[in-house]
């Protein structure tokens, strides 16, 4: 029974949702804003919807007469988390409103196919499927969400320091998709063309260890930063390279799905310690 809730607790994307959470957090605390309940919730249960939908969308869409016990109840979850998604945001502020929908919209876009035949390798036409953009979609995606959202949201002024944790949070998140494209490489369509098909596996933990040294290194062009900052950074990136330096085709499969997403979580853990 503890077994079927873990895995219930990773496959309907509550553990993704709760690492997208850390990060906006980490936002908060890094910035000196308050803590904001309508901002967080908003993330977390936008969250669930996001990769719930881009998750299930193929599935419930050709097996919806015949749905497995487990996929019906994550409908029904995803569709509560979406409802409170839906009343969170009208209580954040109207200046965040666009880039949400923008956000939701290349969502969207990344699972419906919608995307011209031209663009694309196959016949799927959603952005999932543009050979090598995945990972910085989801990037993209990630640092957005994470770092533009709570400034915004508290009308605080877009500052150089706003625009190094974006390029930031961008670089960290690629490095934590890694070790889930190192597992995948051997279900992966060569038509994704991922940076481990491209590249291999020992060449995208060397890409992956550069990126974690850029990330180290914007923490010093800041403006402001305090000794809790770089020391939560330094830990936060020397956990992450040993996390992929291990990660191999033939990891657990609980390894990125519970230990790789879980890396923002520590990050706010050791951050807020030393707060």
């Amino acid at each position: 029974m503890l077994k079927s809730i873990f895995n219930f607790y990773l496959n309907s994307s509550i553990h993704v949702a709760l690492a997208v959470y850390a990060m906006t957090w980490i936002t908060l605390v890094q910035f000196d804003l308050p803590y904001s309940k309508n901002v967080l919730y908003f993330i977390f249960f936008a969250s669930i919807s996001g990769y719930n939908f881009v998750k299930y969308f193929g599935l419930a869409k050709f097996h919806h007469r015949s749905l497995a016990n487990w996929l019906k109840i994550i409908q029904v979850f995803s569709a509560i988390a979406f409802l409170l998604m839906g009343y969170y945001f009208f209580q954040l502020n109207s200046n965040v409103w666009i880039l949400i929908v923008v956000l939701g919209l290349i969502t969207f876009l990344y699972a419906i196919p919608l995307i011209p035949k031209k663009y694309l390798f196959d016949d799927q036409q959603n952005l999932r499927e543009v050979g090598g953009a995945k990972v910085y979609i989801i990037a993209l995606v990630w640092s957005l969400v994470t770092v533009l959202i709570p400034v915004l949201n508290t009308y605080v002024e877009i500052s150089a320091d706003v625009f190094i944790t974006v390029l930031q949070r961008f670089c960290f998140v690629i490095v934590l998709m890694l070790p889930f494209e190192i597992r995948d490489l051997k279900y992966d369509s060569l038509k994704l063309a991922t940076i481990p098909q491209k590249i291999g596996t020992k060449k995208t933990k060397i890409i992956g260890l550069l990126l974690l040294l850029v990330f180290l290194f914007l923490e010093f062009l800041k403006v402001k930063n305090d000794y809790s900052s770089i020391i939560s950074t330094l830990i936060i990136t020397l956990l992450t390279l040993m996390l992929l330096v291990l990660s191999s085709e033939k990891q657990s499969k609980y390894y990125s799905a519970f230990l790789v997403e879980a890396i923002p979580i520590v990050w706010l853990l050791i951050l807020l310690l030393f707060s």
